[in-house]
């Protein structure tokens, strides 16, 4: 995925929460633009926790993003 592609989404107003699938299977739900950095090369999520306080951060090289797919402003957070 181009970094490009992802910063649109990211930067999109108002902003549409979305789940990032990569190449091992895992998803990652993001809800708010604050939970993700686009880097040019890799993704940082902060995950796990509650949607005020994540536990820790997962880098995903933008190479194993296999797509995206957006949800539904009403989605609860579920990790």
């Amino acid at each position: 995925m181009r970094p490009d592609d992802l910063l649109e989404l990211v930067r999109r107003q108002p902003f549409v929460p979305f789940r990032l699938h990569v190449t091992d299977g895992k998803s990652y739900e993001v809800y708010h633009p604050d939970q993700i950095i686009v880097l040019r090369s890799r993704a940082v999520l902060a995950v796990g926790g509650s949607s005020h306080l994540r536990d820790r951060l997962e880098h995903i090289g933008l190479v194993h993003v296999t797509r995206l797919e957006e949800l539904s402003p009403t989605s609860h957070e579920s990790n």
